[in-house]
């Protein structure tokens, strides 16, 4: 593996384990301790992975991939935008189910290769994110019972 590559395997992993570790120390101090057990179990396992990733990729055992070209990263950009306006925005402003939906929504809008100027591919994503919405409130309201961040619609 040449040089580059293995330099973003290192640095992708060690965001991910960093963000990884702090969602988990995020979990671990808010209260009501009853609300976050979920968070903690996924966060918990998602530390060790991403820490176990993250020391492959240090020793250079990494094996996937040649790394991300100007292509890729462009490819991936709308996508992380939307991301990062969910997590650090949308969430707590607009509520978990309702900006969830949206981000669906937007995402799969920006990566369906369906085309944008049928009708038939717009009704096709709308009932998937409703589909989403109606799994994600069954998943995490009625079988999981854990709280999500409430605000202007639900």
């Amino acid at each position: 593996m040449t040089s580059l590559p293995r330099t973003q395997h290192v640095i992708a992993s060690g965001l991910v384990a960093a963000v990884g570790i702090w969602v988990a120390y995020l979990s671990f101090t808010q209260e009501p301790a009853d609300a976050f057990l979920f968070p903690r179990m996924i966060s918990s396992v998602f530390v060790v992975l991403a820490l176990f990733t993250f020391g492959k990729a240090v020793l250079g055992h990494t094996k996937v991939g040649n790394g991300l070209d100007r292509q890729s990263m462009a490819n991936i950009a709308p996508g992380l935008i939307v991301a990062l306006i969910f997590v650090f925005w949308a969430a707590k402003s607009l509520g978990f189910y309702t900006a969830s939906t949206i981000a669906f929504f937007v995402l799969l809008s920006l990566y369906d290769p369906a085309p944008h100027g049928a009708a038939s591919s717009w009704i096709k994503r709308i009932a998937i994110s409703a589909g989403f919405l109606v799994v994600m409130y069954g998943l995490f309201a009625k079988l999981l019972n854990v709280f999500t961040p409430r605000e202007i619609f639900f």
